[in-house]
C-alpha cells in the first residue's frame, strides 16, 4: 500500500513539474484509466518478482535486488504498452519524470524500511513452531542453525527420539511414535526428520502419518560424511541428485556474460595499453639481455589441458625456466624484469591468451605442469580449481596469496580461495577483483616478484 501511494505521489509530482502552473484539478493532460493501468502493472510486477513475500525474513541484499528488478521490469512493461497501445498518448516527459521520482522515493522507502526493520526484525517475524525427530548430531546441528539464523522464521519446540536416556540435557518431548499426536495437539504444522538411514521404517511410517494429518514433513539427509558445505540438490524425476558444490559458471548464461567481459576487456587492454607498451617493453627487454621478448611456458589450463601461457620475458635465458619458479632475490631476474614483476606488467601478454579463449581475466592462476603434478598429490582438492579457465588475476591473488608458491599453509589457502571463487562467482565479483588488482598494481604488493 505504501508503494502504491508512492507511485501515485510520484505521478502527481511529475504532473506538476511537467505542466507547471496547471491545477491538479484540471485533468485535460491525463487519463484516469492510464493511472489505474500504471497501478495495475506495478501491483502485478511486484507479484512476479515476489517483492512482498517474506519481507521480514529476507536479508537486505535480496530485498534491494528484488526492488531493482521490480523497477526494471515495470519500466520494460510500461515501455512496451506505451509503444504498442496508441491510446496511451501521455507526455514522454511526464512519464520519464514520474519514473525517476518514483524510483528515488521507492528505493529510499526500501532503505528506510530496512533500517526500521533492523532492530525489530525478530519481533516482526511470524515464527513457525517446529519439532525435530532425531536428537543425534544432525538434529542438534539443525537446531543450532535455526537458532543462529533466526531469519529463517523457525522456533524449535523440542525433539522426539527413542533413546531418551541418552539425551537428558535436551528438550526431549517423547519417543518417535508420540510425535504426530503431540504436534496435532500443539498446533505445529511442520516436522523436520533427522533420523539416520538405519531408521528407514520409522521414517516411512512418520511420513505417511504426517500426510494423513496434513502436517508438512521435511527429511534432513545426512550428507556430512560426503560433503562439507554448499551442497547442490537437483531432482531427476523422483530421484534427488546431490552435488558437493554450487558452480554458477556451469550455467550457460553466466558463461556467456563472463566470455563477453573477457573479450571486451582484453580488446580494450590490447588496443589502449599493449599497442604502445609492447614496443616499449620489447626495446627495454632486448637492451638489457639477449633473447626473445616473450616467454612461453606450458601451464595447466581448464580441465587440466596444457596451453602456452605468454609473459614478457623477465629473466635471462636459462635452462631452469620451466622447472624452477622465481624466488626472492633470484639472480636470473633482470632489472627491467624485477620492475615488470613488481608491477605485474610481465602478465600483460596474457590478454592475448584471454582473447583466444585459453584464459579468463579472472580465475585461478595457472601453474607449471610439473607443479600441478606435485601439488595435486599433496594438497587436498587442488585439481578442483581446474574446473575453471585460469585467470590473469584471481580471488587468491587479491587476498594476498601470490608470488612464490610453496607446499605450506599459504598454498592450501590459495586453493581454498580458488574453490570459494568457483562456488561464489558473479559478474560483480569479477569486477571487484579487477578493481582490487588494479589498486594493487598502483600501490604495489610485497609478494610480487
Amino acid at each position: 500500500m505504501i508503494d502504491l501511494f508512492l507511485i501515485n505521489l510520484a505521478g502527481y509530482i511529475g504532473y506538476m513539474i511537467t505542466y507547471q502552473g496547471v491545477s491538479f484539478a484540471d485533468l485535460q493532460h491525463i487519463n484516469l484509466l492510464n493511472v489505474l493501468l500504471v497501478n495495475f502493472v506495478w501491483f502485478n510486477v511486484t507479484q512476479l518478482t515476489r517483492l512482498y513475500s517474506d519481507i521480514f525474513v529476507k536479508d537486505a541484499i535480496p530485498t534491494i535486488k528484488q526492488a531493482f528488478g521490480s523497477l526494471l521490469l515495470f519500466a520494460a512493461i510500461m515501455g512496451i504498452l506505451i509503444y504498442t497501445i496508441k491510446d496511451l498518448n501521455q507526455s514522454y516527459q511526464l512519464l520519464s519524470v514520474t519514473f525517476v521520482v518514483f524510483s528515488v522515493l521507492f528505493l529510499l522507502g526500501k532503505i528506510v524500511f530496512l533500517l526500521f526493520r533492523r532492530s525489530r526484525r525478530e519481533s516482526l517475524i511470524n515464527y513457525k513452531k517446529v519439532v525435530i525427530v532425531g536428537a543425534g548430531p544432525l538434529g542438534l546441528a539443525l537446531k543450532k542453525y535455526m537458532e543462529f539464523d533466526t531469519h529463517l522464521g523457525y522456533k524449535v519446540v523440542g525433539f522426539f527420539d527413542d533413546h531418551i536416556e541418552d539425551h537428558k540435557d535436551f528438550n526431549i518431548l517423547g519417543k518417535v511414535g508420540d510425535c504426530i499426536e503431540y504436534v496435532k495437539g500443539s498446533n505445529i504444522r511442520e516436522i523436520f526428520c533427522a533420523l539416520p538411514d538405519s531408521s528407514l521404517t520409522k521414517i516411512n511410517t512418520l511420513m505417511r502419518e504426517a500426510d494423513k494429518e496434513m502436517i508438512r514433513f521435511k527429511l534432513v539427509p545426512d550428507v556430512k560424511h560426503y560433503f562439507k558445505k554448499n551442497v547442490k540438490v537437483q531432482v531427476y524425476g523422483h530421484i534427488p541428485i546431490l552435488s558437493q558444490r554450487m558452480e554458477p559458471l556451469e550455467i550457460m548464461m553466466n558463461q556467456v556474460v563472463k566470455r563477453i567481459f573477457d573479450v571486451v576487456f582484453s580488446i580494450f587492454i590490447i588496443v589502449f595499453v599493449m599497442s604502445w607498451m609492447l614496443p616499449l617493453m620489447a626495446i627495454l627487454i632486448r637492451l638489457e639481455s639477449k633473447g626473445p621478448v616473450f616467454f612461453k611456458q606450458l601451464r595447466s589450463g581448464k580441465d587440466n589441458q596444457p596451453f602456452y601461457c605468454l609473459k614478457f620475458r623477465s629473466m635471462r635465458v636459462n635452462s631452469d625456466a620451466d622447472c624452477k619458479q622465481a624466488t626472492k632475490d633470484d639472480d636470473r631476474i633482470t632489472k627491467i624484469g624485477a620492475f615488470m614483476r613488481k608491477n605485474s606488467i610481465d602478465e600483460l601478454p596474457q590478454f592475448f591468451n584471454v582473447l583466444i579463449g585459453e584464459m579468463s581475466v579472472v580465475g585461478p592462476r595457472p601453474h607449471m605442469l610439473q607443479h600441478t603434478a606435485e601439488y595435486s598429490a599433496i594438497v587436498d582438492q587442488f585439481m578442483v580449481r581446474h574446473f575453471l579457465l585460469p585467470g590473469i588475476t584471481g580471488w587468491a591473488q587479491v587476498k594476498g596469496f601470490r608470488g612464490e608458491t610453496k607446499i605450506d599453509d599459504s598454498m592450501v589457502a590459495r586453493v581454498e580461495a580458488d574453490i570459494w571463487y568457483l562456488e561464489n562467482w558473479s559478474f560483480l565479483l569479477d569486477l571487484k577483483i579487477v578493481f582490487l588488482t588494479a589498486w594493487q598494481v598502483f600501490t604495489g604488493h610485497e609478494n610480487a616478484r
